[in-house]
């Protein structure tokens, strides 16, 4: 079997990547904190927003896993793409059903779709990194 030369990602794309995934995150957990909520209801969010990371960081290894021919069982997937899913939608029913104006909802949403989303590309980065080190020749 041939294996797949790849190349490491720019240092702009890493740093944008990095910058993209702070902001998101620092800006959600910035929200929680200055927000007009019960400590329950903070406590769910930023929750929410740990589980999403690493479920989104979970697909990531199991996609790339499976396209680099590392085992990787069925169950591990689906449970993967599954966490990932349901951490959208407990997001999705938490700001349905909260006394927040609607800027505040979407910006909630937005910042945990960048920081999900960005997550995954750190992921892909760190990895790709790693793997074309590991290919290079001395």
């Amino acid at each position: 079997m041939q294996q797949k030369q790849i190349n490491q990602p720019s240092a702009a794309f890493i740093a944008a990547s990095w910058t993209a995934f702070l902001v998101g995150t620092i800006a959600f957990i910035i929200g929680l904190w200055n927000a007009d909520m019960q400590l329950n209801e903070k406590g769910y969010y930023f929750t929410v927003l740990m589980f999403g990371l690493f479920s989104a960081i979970s697909v990531q290894k199991a996609v790339r896993d499976q396209l680099e021919g590392i085992p990787v069982t069925n169950l591990y997937y689906g449970i993967a793409w599954f966490t990932t899913l349901l951490s959208i939608v407990l997001l999705t029913v938490g700001l349905w059903n909260a006394e927040l104006l609607r800027s505040e909802k979407g910006f909630y949403a937005m910042s945990f779709v960048l920081s999900l989303f960005s997550a995954i590309a750190v992921q892909k980065n760190t990895r790709d990194v790693k793997t074309s080190k590991e290919t290079q020749p001395f």
